[in-house]
């Protein structure tokens, strides 16, 4: 009997689509609750991914709850995947009294307490069978929150590192003259959206700090039009060498265009699309000790690891790749090596097809009781 699993999500990034893909090609009778109108929607039906568009307005959604209870009853499954907080939220009330085994999907570190309700309400409820944590850092702090006596069972939260293909990563690299940087310009890039604790302000310090020899300049790509930011580079000596391009659906090929790539974060971080994409890219990778980001990278090897908030430990390594193009052809190839053999869609498949089969087993086993 194929196992039979209802996955939730909203807005599926290409690396969650290929995996339900996956599963379903290797047996799993994999459902989505998908919206019509998303664009994955279609890639999933042309894959022969069974669809369902319930949509979710807030996170206690009494129609859409009752609709997932009617399918989940309907299609008799053993599995409820879910990938967003409202799909955490209704599903669990979707499932009450039902033999069906929970599984929540968590992407950040942190955001997640004890004396918080909404975090009983969802990935502390007792109800969850296992938390997949796209990162060893999201699981570390589950299992290190504090006070001790009140922690989720060792078992729950379990890594699944969310696997690419590098096959997805043939773009050429995009013209950045058409953010005003000279051709031959040495460019380190950042994708972010900006807030406080992606560091992006540490990153222009670096850049700052680099000697007048090292005429870098910084591309910040994505959602960066914060009124401090701007405050902030319009102050800076460096000023006509920074250069925000906005939000990008090229991205990737945007990093691909550039000499080295950082992301700075200070805290929470889970495991950056961004830097996987420059990496793929063969763009070697500078990111802080911040969350999943450092387990992306060998240090040394394929990338480079500095503390949070330390912009001259930031501004030496892109110094030290500056001046040896050598280790920057070298650590760019280790990088790309390192997403197509560590970092594999077909490993996330595998262990979640893994963890579908351990917690069937779990049911019957219950069932046989």
């Amino acid at each position: 009997m194929a196992i039979r699993s209802l996955c939730i999500t909203e807005d599926a990034d290409r690396p969650t689509v290929q995996t339900f893909i996956g599963m379903r090609n290797a047996g799993v009778d994999v459902t989505v609750v998908c919206p019509a109108n998303h664009p994955n929607y279609k890639i999933l039906e042309d894959a022969g991914v069974p669809l369902v568009d319930i949509p979710l307005h807030k996170d206690f959604d009494k129609v859409g709850t009752a609709k997932l209870r009617a399918e989940l009853i309907r299609g008799k499954y053993h599995i409820l995947h879910t990938f967003n907080n409202k799909a955490v939220t209704n599903g669990l009330r979707a499932v009450k009294g039902l033999p069906i085994k929970v599984i929540c999907y968590r992407g950040i570190v942190g955001a997640v307490g004890f004396l918080d309700p909404m975090s009983w309400m969802r990935y502390l409820n007792p109800r969850i069978d296992r938390i997949i944590c796209v990162a060893d850092a999201i699981r570390r702090h589950f299992l290190e929150m504090q006070p001790a006596f009140l922690r989720m069972p060792a078992t729950r939260p379990v890594t699944i590192h969310k696997g690419h293909l590098l096959e997805w990563y043939d773009q050429e690299p995009a013209d950045l003259q058409q953010f005003g940087i000279p051709k031959e310009a040495f460019v380190v890039g950042c994708t972010a959206n900006y807030r406080p604790r992606k560091g992006v302000d540490y990153l222009i310090d670096a850049v700052e700090l680099l000697p007048a020899d090292i005429p870098v300049h910084l591309l910040l790509v994505g959602r960066m039009d914060a009124p401090e930011l701007t405050r902030r580079i319009g102050k800076s000596p460096i000023r006509n060498r920074i250069h925000r391009s906005g939000f990008r659906t090229d991205a990737p090929a945007v990093s691909a265009a550039c000499d080295v790539f950082c992301l700075p974060s200070t805290k929470r971080e889970g495991l950056p699309r961004s830097v996987i994409e420059a990496m793929a890219y063969r763009v070697p990778p500078v990111v802080t000790d911040s969350g999943g980001s450092p387990e992306l990278i060998v240090d040394g090897v394929s990338g480079f690891k500095v503390p949070p908030r330390s912009a001259a430990a930031i501004a030496e390594k892109i110094e030290q790749l500056y001046r040896d193009p050598a280790l920057r052809q070298r650590m760019g190839q280790a990088a790309r090596d390192r997403i197509g053999r560590d970092f594999r869609n077909e490993d996330t498949v595998k262990k979640t097809i893994a963890l579908y089969e351990e917690l069937v087993q779990e049911l019957e086993s219950a069932r046989a009781q």
